[in-house]
């Protein structure tokens, strides 16, 4: 393999398996705010043990993801340093408010929230996760600017004679149509995410009559929290997916395998058909489906691939401007598939759940727990997807990937250093999944009144 296919192969690698703990930090940030605001607001000490026990899971887990995302940003320098010359003034313009701005924002207040009970008045320890629960979106929305001018670059003039691309506008590339319907999309599936976490270990907990007076509402919330993001999934997911036709309709064309232009074009839940999808054995479509996603018209034509081939070439010079499009067309489905299957548990759930009861199914609870991978799993098929579909482009129109990795770098060094990496990933993943199943079996805490003397000498704690 070459220097830049094993160089894809790392930060497809990296980039996935951080993915993994993003959501989760975002939307238990958020959930947790949430829960601590209820035992301010109403005093009942479940709400405090729920915030203590899904607040120690969520540090655990924003831990694990500030040292996976570290080597995110090296890499562009050691694998990618043509790339990084080419777009550095813009791209690093949002990672760097991302990192003075929202990562000090949040790890700033979460410091205080950790080490404040007992010690912050009660209304400004709440404020301390809220701001951090803040920081996390803010952190989120920067990121996704970046990557959003990757899918749709605006504010910039290129020199030609140095050959980079300049900034020019920084409130264009902070307020690009892309990152507008992007965020909010990610957003939700972060909740989503977060909601699934909390009906799977709450289920693991009533299958066992634990603590039901904590883990019952935190299974029904959970459920609650996975129905309503996965909505505003769906609503956002279908902006987002206008947006994508308007801006690079070859990923779209792609997503459905469709090489002829259609008017209308069904949607193909399921095809049995050759590895690149040109030949079709037997699928199975919902009708205009698909002109509805790219059109918001159930009639609406959609492009096909040879034709946008062509335009391409005719637009960017000669070249293959066709991504690859099995992943892109399973992708595509297996996000979504997870995504609904995931809602679809969350119902049953409540619905087994409601008027107080406890049902002892085995099948019922297995399917709850099971839960917690469905949006992990949509997620990391929605990145694949999305990087995978802007092929064979960096920087849409303007950077090729071939054009991004470094010259200097052999394949033996890439090859070495996504050895190292996803063997210390792999330990990671080890360590993270020890601590959390240790610390979800452990179950909610005690509360421990404090002693009613003056403490104010007393040194900082961590509180859990």
């Amino acid at each position: 393999m070459s220097a830049l296919d094993l160089a894809r192969w790392q930060f497809a690698i990296t980039t996935v398996y951080h993915f993994i703990f993003v959501p989760i930090t975002i939307g238990m940030s958020a959930l947790v705010a949430g829960l601590q605001t209820a035992w301010v607001r109403t005093g009942k000490e479940k709400y405090l043990r729920a915030t203590k026990f899904w607040g120690k899971l969520f540090l655990i887990n924003f831990a694990m993801g500030v040292v996976t995302g570290i080597v995110q940003e090296f890499q562009f320098g050691m694998n990618w340093s043509a790339y990084s010359r080419f777009v550095g003034d813009i791209f690093g313009a949002p990672l760097a408010i991302e990192g003075l701005l929202a990562f000090f924002l949040e790890s700033t207040f979460l410091g205080l929230w950790i080490f404040g009970w007992d010690r912050l008045p009660k209304r400004v320890h709440l404020a301390t996760i809220w701001l951090a629960a803040i920081g996390t979106q803010l952190s989120a929305y920067f990121i996704l600017a970046a990557n959003s001018w990757m899918q749709h670059p605006v504010g910039y003039t290129v020199d030609a004679e140095r050959g980079r691309a300049e900034l020019t506008d920084i409130w264009a590339v902070l307020t690009n149509s892309t990152a507008l319907v992007t965020f909010p999309h990610t957003i939700t599936a972060c909740f989503l995410t977060a909601g699934a976490v909390l009906l799977a270990i709450s289920s693991w907990h009533l299958r066992r009559g634990n603590q039901t007076d904590v883990f019952r509402p935190g299974l029904r919330l959970g459920a609650w929290v996975v129905l309503v993001a996965g909505v505003g999934v769906l609503i956002t997911g279908d902006l987002q997916a206008r947006i994508m036709t308007e801006q690079q309709p070859m990923k779209m064309a792609a997503a459905e395998a469709l090489y002829n232009t259609s008017k209308p074009a069904s949607f193909s839940v399921f095809t049995i058909g050759s590895l690149d999808g040109r030949e079709e054995v037997a699928s199975v479509r919902i009708p205009s489906l698909l002109s509805f996603m790219a059109t918001a018209d159930p009639q609406g034509e959609v492009e096909g691939i040879n034709d946008i081939q062509k335009q391409y070439e005719q637009r960017y010079g000669d070249g293959d401007y066709v991504p690859y499009v099995p992943i892109t067309y399973w992708s595509f489905r297996l996000m979504i598939g997870f995504g609904a299957l995931a809602m679809a548990v969350a119902a049953m759930a409540l619905w087994f759940t409601r008027k107080g009861r406890a049902p002892r199914n085995r099948w019922l609870w297995l399917a709850a727990l099971s839960t917690v991978a469905m949006p992990l799993l949509a997620n990391s098929f929605g990145w694949i997807f999305t990087e995978v579909g802007r092929q064979p482009w960096t920087v849409f129109g303007l950077f090729k990937t071939s054009q991004s990795v470094s010259p200097s770098v052999s394949a033996a060094t890439v090859a070495t250093s996504l050895i190292v990496f996803t063997l210390l990933y792999g330990g990671l993943a080890v360590i993270e999944l020890m601590l959390m199943v240790k610390y979800a079996k452990a179950g909610a805490p005690e509360i421990v009144v404090p002693p009613d003397e003056d403490e104010a000498d007393r040194p900082l704690a961590f509180a859990y």
